[in-house]
């Protein structure tokens, strides 16, 4: 088994899909034209945004829309690069939020945190040492 794909539940699929080209350098692969469904190029692992009326399609009971809630969801998108403080400085200047700056850890992986506009958790990080 192999991790396939990731989906985010958005407002706005192709507002979602133009922050993280702009914030992050990913290629658009796929827009649906209803434009309710759209995908990134992220070399193994797609990136795929859907909208919320789909999701309502898919969990009668409803889900947690990162766009509202307060606080980042319980769970993170990690974009691995070997400059984190100037990706860093870059998504913020594209839009997104800052939640914790640059700080190297116990372990010597330099690491940051943003929100993106709409919502999600995303952890820049240098690559781990082995």
């Amino acid at each position: 088994m192999k991790l396939g794909y990731t989906i985010l539940y958005v407002v706005d699929v192709a507002s979602s899909l133009s922050f993280y080209e702009r914030a992050f350098g990913f290629k658009r692969r796929f827009l649906h034209e209803s434009g309710t469904y759209g995908e990134l190029e992220t070399r193994e692992t797609t990136l795929s945004f859907a909208a919320h009326e789909l999701a309502d399609g898919n969990f009668p009971g409803g889900h947690v829309r990162a766009d509202e809630s307060k606080a980042p969801l319980g769970m993170e998108i990690g974009l691995v690069t070997p400059d984190v403080a100037s990706a860093h400085a870059h998504a913020l200047r594209e839009g997104a939020i800052e939640l914790s700056a640059p700080v190297t850890k116990s372990w010597g992986q330099i690491v940051s945190y943003v929100r993106a506009p709409d919502g999600f958790l995303i952890e820049l990080c240098s690559p781990v040492s082995e």
